[in-house]
């Protein structure tokens, strides 16, 4: 991650009403795209490294409402809101079916966007994520500092703090929190709390049962944040779900980039095969 450019080329679009900064990212021509749900107050920046190991794969990816450069809106929001918006947005980039993608925060939207829009996706990935309001908790100290979005704003806070966020090689990798946190382009404190609110007595729990999608859960061995029992539950409500374990803690999207970009690429094209 070091070293590499960060900046990603992006697009203003209007969904709704709400302006949204949006980033397509991979071959024009690939067969796949994935619809990329981040987590929460993260920008498009955030997940260069991440993006540029899918070799046939097309990527769409967007600042939440608030977040990076997408403004804040007027009045808060829920996933429900937000799914209607990306729905337009993939229309207006002619993308058809899409496969979901999302991580931590993002897996809630990934969820919701899966349920209300069954019918244009082809399958779901969940990363470091959970249903929601009915889950098992991190460590309450941990939840505690994300509460703000501090850490996104003070790149020496996430050095202080990153490690007992985030656990796995975080903890050990000071120079890829420091990276992860210069490469953020951070919204406001409204939009944060905006994000807060959208999951706020949410869950996923009881509509689970009814996404029928090929499902790959990715839990990290090590997540302080978002325990590995919580990918349990998704596989036990979720029909056609797999659980994998990754030896790491919430941010190994970021710090096993390449391993777990080319796990999703087998996934959504082996899925493809069986589905011809």
């Amino acid at each position: 991650m070091k070293g590499q450019t960060l900046e990603i080329k992006t697009q203003t679009m209007t969904a709704m009403g709400q302006d949204w900064n949006v980033a397509v990212l991979g071959p024009a021509d690939a067969d796949r795209t994935i619809l990329l749900c981040n987590g929460i107050g993260a920008s498009v920046e955030t997940i260069r490294p991440f993006v540029d190991h899918f070799k046939r794969t097309r990527l769409i990816a967007f600042d939440v409402p608030g977040v990076g450069r997408s403004p804040t809106p007027f009045s808060p929001y829920r996933f429900s809101n937000l799914t209607r918006m990306l729905d337009d947005i993939l229309d207006q980039l002619g993308a058809g079916i899409v496969d979901v993608f999302g991580v931590s925060w993002g897996g809630g939207l990934a969820q919701q966007f899966a349920f209300d829009f069954q019918k244009r996706c082809h399958t779901l990935t969940l990363a470091a994520t959970a249903p929601g309001m009915i889950m098992v908790p991190g460590n309450l100290s941990v939840l505690s500092k994300m509460a703000t979005p501090k850490r996104y704003t003070d790149p020496e806070y996430m050095l202080k703090v990153g490690a007992e966020i985030y656990g796995g090689e975080v903890a050990f990798n000071k120079e890829l929190l420091k990276d992860h946190s210069m490469a953020m382009k951070a919204g406001d404190t409204r939009g944060y709390i905006y994000q807060l609110l959208a999951g706020a007595g949410w869950t996923s729990y009881f509509f689970l049962p009814r996404i029928k999608l090929p499902t790959l859960i990715l839990m990290g061995e090590d997540d302080p944040l978002v325990p590995p029992v919580n990918g349990r539950i998704l596989e036990k409500r979720l029909p056609n779900a797999t659980l994998e374990l990754v030896d790491c803690g919430h941010m190994f999207v970021l710090t096993q980039a390449e391993r777990v970009a080319d796990r999703i690429e087998e996934f959504i094209h082996e899925e493809a095969m069986i589905a011809a």
